[in-house]
């Protein structure tokens, strides 16, 4: 049994989950609403406030799907309940980052600025210039669009010059001594 998959998903107060015939999942929050289809090999129970994620066999993948699944509902239910958030900080002389529109405008470094299209489900906040914070109730997108941030610049080991995360240690190297 898997160990992850056994546990039961607890649902906040204002937390709907359906399921439609076709195996769609649609979990419905303060914060959204999120949708995704469940495996074929996979179910679902409610009871009260709880909610089972069970599987039809014993098959290798089929265990493999189902701690997936009830991992993945319970990001669904925590993101529409509460929301994901990812940090990022940018460090460098002159680096800075603002928010035009729909657009993240990056000064990095470059001779251009690099403006980064913002996902409609995702909402970006930059304060003091320098931190950047992404947030949004699908877990996933957060975190890819965090990444994908971040990609424009990672930290470079010699002088930390870069995009990191708020909570990321970058090890830094010595430079050449002359002997």
């Amino acid at each position: 049994m898997s160990r992850i998959g056994k546990t039961p998903i607890s649902l906040p107060d204002k937390v709907k989950v359906s399921v439609a015939p076709s195996n769609e999942v649609t979990v419905e929050g303060p914060k959204g609403k999120l949708s995704w289809e469940l495996p074929k090999a996979i179910g679902i129970s409610s009871e009260g406030s709880t909610l089972t994620v069970s599987r039809a066999n014993e098959e290798r993948s089929t265990r493999a799907l189902h701690g997936l699944s009830r991992a993945l509902l319970n990001n669904m239910v925590t993101g529409v309940s509460k929301g994901f958030r990812k940090d990022l900080e940018i460090q460098g002389v002159g680096f800075r980052a603002a928010v035009k529109g729909d657009k993240l405008d990056l000064s990095i470094g470059y001779s251009h600025p690099i403006l980064f299209a913002i996902p409609s489900e995702i909402k970006i906040a930059v304060t003091d210039n320098t931190k950047i914070s992404v947030e949004g109730i699908d877990k996933h997108l957060v975190g890819q669009v965090a990444a994908d941030i971040r990609a424009y610049y990672p930290p470079e080991p010699y002088k930390g010059k870069g995009i990191r995360y708020s909570d990321e240690q970058v090890r830094r190297k010595e430079g050449k001594t002359v002997q």
